[in-house]
């Protein structure tokens, strides 16, 4: 096995891990969230920061998982035309776009990290400092990018096979 496929192995077990831990964290929204409409309407009673911590863990539930769909290839897309066209053009094509949304990402990640450093605010109730939450988005920034090259370099692969 050479390098390639040993570290692709490795980013896409990480990728599966954290987006295993941000759905694992659906199970206390889920019951957070359950156990305050329960609380509100019977006893008319509510969990006070209930809205701050379900917002909270629903972040970071979206922005642990974006890698993993990415991997899974569970982002939505248009085919109706690229289906159409030969496959050589096709996969010129996903690489076109795989470049410009690793660029995308990249921002998104380098400005995540920015503005996460910067980040001193907490939550209006709870006083939750806002500064990991901010992190996290370069964080899947940056494990979306890596995924994002393992696409790059599979179609590249693709392309550059004679059996095209």
């Amino acid at each position: 096995m050479n390098v390639y496929h040993v570290l692709k192995e490795l980013i896409q077990r990480i990728t599966k891990g954290v987006g295993y831990v941000g759905m694992f964290l659906l199970i206390p929204m889920m019951l957070l969230i359950s156990t305050e409409v329960t609380t509100r309407f019977v006893w008319d009673r509510p969990i006070p920061g209930t809205l701050e911590l379900s917002s909270y863990m629903l972040s970071i539930f979206v922005l642990l998982g974006i890698a993993y769909t990415q991997q899974a290839k569970g982002h939505v897309r248009v085919t109706m035309l690229t289906t159409r066209l030969p496959r050589r053009l096709r996969l010129v094509l996903e690489m076109l776009t795989t470049i410009l949304s690793l660029v995308i990402i990249a921002v998104l990640a380098w400005q995540g990290w920015v503005v996460g450093m910067e980040e001193r605010a907490v939550s209006d109730m709870l006083r939750i400092p806002q500064l990991p939450f901010r992190l996290l988005v370069s964080v899947a920034g940056f494990l979306l990018a890596l995924e994002l090259l393992i696409d790059l370099v599979e179609a590249g692969m693709e392309l550059a096979r004679n059996d095209v």
